[in-house]
């Protein structure tokens, strides 16, 4: 596909000037009893010239435009950039186009969204059939439950050096069927410009609101499967915390499966069980007289004296502590992978859920910076369907508490810790994340050094000057817990109480662009501490490269996840007033 994407690019004010004479309402009339309503959520895959994605703003929708030409996007976002739609006394802009292109749609899959309308309006005779199948994939992932798919298909060759594939309604009525979705509409058509030789069919595509079956495996490997140890629970809980929090973090998604640095989930798995061993001396598995598999005198013996959250993404480590935590991350991957996806597996032994490929070429370093190269040097993490992940993803908010209940419950039978007749309590706190109060506390001190410098620092919701000052976090701590640097926003108490377990509303975060911006930077100044806001930024935030240090794009990145928590997770939202 990539030597038509040139050839869009290369005459794009032509192709613009043919789409943009078209009146999309006449285009897309075949299709008009599901054409979407105000506030759906819609992606436009391969928006071209802006002239759909413009349409269906206009129409009250939340617009993402996919493009993957560069000129022809450029064209795209000056034909959208003029719209603004008023909304609570400010100018919003419906419109936010992606450099994104089919099959890969990594981008896209980052954000975590799923959308009411996807349309890919003449594009699909582009793709190889492989590809059309591995599109499709993706694209019915990314619905929701009754969301629909609109693909107009293309019969008729070129002569300007552009290819295309064959296309059907038959092969698409295949694919509906392979991956859960009903065709609820077909239509033949005319071509709009007049062309006798070209032919056009629309599809639509619906995903049924039926469940999902990668919900009800997950359920029995919680409830169901033997455990000799809490090790199963250990590694979904890691898996829920990473996708919710990292979406940044995915190394490649192409076939059908999910790649992961293989450190990160480590990473996660050493904060959970640091708690649970070091701080509360909780049994974890049946056997009392046995450690667990990762508790080696040459790694995690040798770094007790280091608590749960001093593991976390920017930490650096040096000397014997450097040494010992490789050794650790090294005995965590033995662990791993010869527990929990050994045997998690579907129906049989031979269709394992979970894989691990091994870096065994890796050395010791002197020193250590957890950031995604670092994760990523031990080797991969596999995830062999990606529906799973993408279950983890948009229902961990009730997968979780299922996972804790249950970790609980397993806890609580075994010996030592039943002979210590603890309560409830104490095991649900032993669960716990994150200590809020010791992770603001960094951030509280850097507001408090720069006042001492005689420095002005802005609440960075109402502009005021702040005296007394409370740190919020921007994405609320009960449903989004992470301390990362650029989740943790200085304004007033007044504030931070009134927004409470609230998201920024949509306006609110625009008006406040600037204020957040000139907060981050003041706030890292030095190459130390932008090192790590980047490091964090570019691992939790979607669509941001490991390379990226532009704090513009991590707020393009930081909308674009509000936007995810808020559909995932049902959050409110907060406008000050």
């Amino acid at each position: 596909m990539s030597s038509n994407i040139d050839i869009y690019h290369q005459v794009a004010e032509g192709f613009a000037s043919q789409y943009n004479a078209l009146k999309p309402e006449e285009v897309h009339q075949s299709w008009r009893s599901f054409w979407p309503t105000a506030d759906a959520l819609v992606l436009d895959i391969g928006a071209g010239s802006g002239r759909d994605a413009l349409w269906l703003a206009q129409q009250g929708c939340e617009v993402f435009a996919v493009e993957p030409a560069k000129a022809l996007r450029e064209l795209g976002q000056q034909q959208t950039a003029t719209l603004h739609i008023p909304r609570q006394g400010a100018q919003h802009k419906p419109v936010h186009w992606l450099d994104d292109r089919l099959p890969e749609l990594k981008t896209v899959l980052q954000l975590g969204l799923k959308f009411d309308l996807i349309l890919v309006s003449a594009v699909w005779m582009h793709l190889i059939p492989a590809e059309q199948e591995r599109s499709f994939r993706k694209l019915s992932n990314l619905l929701k439950a009754g969301g629909r798919l609109v693909i107009s298909l293309r019969h008729g060759g070129f002569n300007d050096g552009r290819t295309a594939y064959p296309v059907s309604i038959h092969s698409i009525e295949q694919l509906c069927v392979q991956h859960g979705l009903e065709l609820t509409f077909q239509q033949q058509g005319t071509d709009a410009m007049g062309r006798s030789d070209v032919q056009w069919q629309t599809v639509v595509c619906t995903l049924p609101d039926d469940g999902s079956g990668s919900l009800s495996q997950v359920r029995h490997i919680i409830l169901n499967s033997a455990k000799s140890s809490t090790y199963k629970l250990a590694l979904l809980r890691t898996l829920v915390r990473i996708a919710d929090a990292h979406p940044g973090a995915v190394l490649d998604s192409s076939s059908q499966q999910i790649i992961l640095p293989v450190g990160l989930v480590v990473l996660y798995w050493i904060r959970q069980f640091k708690r649970l061993l070091d701080s509360y001396n909780l049994q974890q598995n049946s056997d009392p007289s046995k450690r667990l598999g990762f508790q080696k005198a040459d790694g995690w013996d040798l770094l007790t004296h280091l608590a749960a959250d001093d593991f976390a993404v920017g930490a650096l480590f040096t000397g014997p502590d450097a040494k010992a935590l490789q050794k650790l991350f090294s005995h965590c991957i033995d662990t791993i992978q010869q527990g929990p996806v050994k045997h998690i597996y579907k129906k049989t032994k031979d269709n394992p859920l979970f894989g691990i490929e091994k870096n065994n070429s890796r050395v010791l370093t002197e020193s250590v910076l957890i950031d995604r190269e670092f994760l990523a040097s031990f080797g991969h993490f596999i995830i062999h369907q990606d529906k799973l992940w993408q279950c983890l993803r948009h229902y961990g908010c009730w997968i979780e508490p299922l996972l804790t209940r249950q970790w609980v419950d397993e806890m609580a039978k075994y010996q030592l810790n039943k002979a210590r007749a603890l309560p409830l309590e104490t095991y649900y706190l032993s669960l716990q994340w994150l200590e809020q109060k010791r992770e603001t506390a960094a951030v509280r001190d850097k507001v408090i050094k720069l006042q001492q410098q005689g420095e002005q620092v802005l609440s960075v919701w109402s502009g005021s000057s702040l005296k007394q000052f409370d740190i919020d976090h921007c994405l609320p701590f009960s449903y989004w817990p992470n301390n990362d640097q650029w989740n943790l926003l200085p304004c007033t108490a007044k504030e931070n109480r009134s927004k409470s377990d609230r998201l920024p509303g949509r306006d609110l975060l625009q008006h406040s662009r600037g204020r957040i911006n000139n907060w981050w930077q003041q706030a890292n100044s030095t190459t130390v501490e932008q090192r790590r806001f980047f490091t964090e930024a570019n691992l939790s935030l979607p669509g941001l490269s490991n390379q990226n240090h532009d704090f513009e794009q991590v707020f393009e990145a930081l909308q674009f996840l509000v936007f995810g928590v808020k559909q995932r997770l049902q959050v409110g939202e907060w406008q000050f007033s």
